[in-house]
């Protein structure tokens, strides 16, 4: 089976640190548990522990486009990071870039990541879409739709599901195991952007929710809420 997981930045941050060893163990861990399944991986990453766009917008005279764009090189430092780790765990690895850096990683061609799917690589997408005005989100849905990916896999970070409201500020959020992607629309729930939640929905794409020590049991009914594209 194809999967695409997206992780957060803040997933890979430990304390004050922006990257913490034991995150970057037990991720490389659910990766090699699901590679021992057979699954075929992609990861989009974002950048929210080096930097987001949304916090530079508009400050010192920096446009939004600007800061999308500083974002977009975040999820590259990240990738990088990811990569290498799980070069150092024997995953092999590749980061595929929406920007042109030849120096440093490969550009996204869709052949070719498909190749490096089938060969047992992980691959690693970073920069988001390339275009200002899109998350990461976004991203995730549209390289799961791209690949042929069956499910796309939500990592959160410090949420084990869908819920009403926020759980680390509202004791009375309640768990949502089940959920389509018009609800989650039409109740302004934060499971992604619209624009993601609109997508997935459009194409039909199911989205499994869980928390980022999870993701090898995504698969698992019990874990996790669905978002099914209804």
């Amino acid at each position: 089976m194809i999967l695409v997981i997206k992780l957060s930045g803040e997933g890979l941050a430990e304390g004050q640190d922006k990257y913490g060893h034991n995150k970057l163990h037990m991720i490389s861990d659910q990766v090699k548990t699901l590679l021992g399944h057979g699954h075929q991986i992609g990861i989009v990453v974002g950048g929210g522990n080096i930097f987001r766009g949304k916090d530079l917008s508009g400050n010192l005279g920096v446009e939004r486009a600007t800061a999308d764009y500083v974002g977009m090189l975040a999820t590259i430092q990240n990738a990088l990071v990811l990569r290498d780790y799980f070069e150092s765990r024997e995953i092999e690895s590749r980061v595929m870039t929406s920007i042109a850096m030849p120096q440093i990683c490969e550009q996204f061609i869709l052949k070719r990541a498909k190749r490096h799917l089938e060969k047992g690589r992980v691959i690693i997408f970073a920069a988001g879409l390339g275009a200002p005005y899109f998350t990461t989100d976004t991203c995730a849905v549209q390289r799961a739709l791209e690949i042929g990916a069956e499910i796309l896999i939500m990592a959160k970070n410090g949420i084990d599901g869908v819920y009403t409201g926020d759980p680390k500020h509202d004791k009375k959020a309640e768990f949502i195991k089940e959920i389509s992607c018009t609800e989650v629309l039409e109740r302004g729930l934060n499971v992604a952007d619209a624009a993601a939640i609109g997508l997935a929905k459009e194409n039909k794409l199911n989205i499994k929710v869980v928390a980022v020590e999870d993701m090898s049991k995504a698969l698992d009914l019990k874990t996790g809420s669905t978002v099914s594209p209804n």
